[in-house]
């Protein structure tokens, strides 16, 4: 029999890993960052087995931590990276280059705008979702998602005229 964590909190470690990357841009500070949540968790077991909405808290502790980081060090960092992310090896290489256009294109983005497209078209979360994982309301989830694709489409269209 599965354990809680195994059951519910291990299956959510590859959408945090990439949430806290995105956040970050640091592999083994995003992986640091990971761990203080599932210690976390380890240490509110009890209260997370009731817990309405886990997926919301984890994400939402992530960003705490990540935060947290932040106020530490005093810096943000700088989002290069995004576009090193890996594809999957059965993509074409003109589907590559285009999705490493487009995230070249997410990091001129604001970062609110940034963070809601990556959870909409990255990791496929629901617009409610993303209300809950972010603390804002449906109509600037949608707002700022429209104006990231439409900035984006229209930055893609620029580039191929002037080729």
């Amino acid at each position: 029999m599965k354990s809680f964590f195994e059951a519910h909190i291990w299956p959510q470690r590859g959408r945090l890993y990439r949430l806290g990357y995105l956040w970050v841009r640091d592999r083994s500070l995003a992986e640091d960052l990971l761990q203080n949540v599932f210690e976390k968790t380890f240490e509110r077991e009890e209260e997370l087995r009731t817990h309405p909405n886990l997926t919301a808290w984890l994400v939402r502790s992530l960003k705490n931590e990540a935060l947290m980081h932040f106020r530490q060090t005093k810096k943000l960092d700088s989002l290069e990276g995004l576009e090193e992310l890996q594809l999957e090896e059965t993509v074409s290489e003109d589907t590559k280059d285009t999705v490493r256009q487009v995230m070249k294109l997410v990091k001129g983005l604001p970062i609110r705008q940034q963070e809601i497209f990556h959870l909409r078209e990255v990791e496929g979360l629901s617009y409610e979702e993303i209300t809950e994982h972010l603390d804002i309301s449906l109509e600037q989830v949608k707002v700022n998602l429209h104006r990231a694709r439409k900035s984006i489409r229209e930055r893609m269209l620029n580039q191929k005229l002037t080729k």
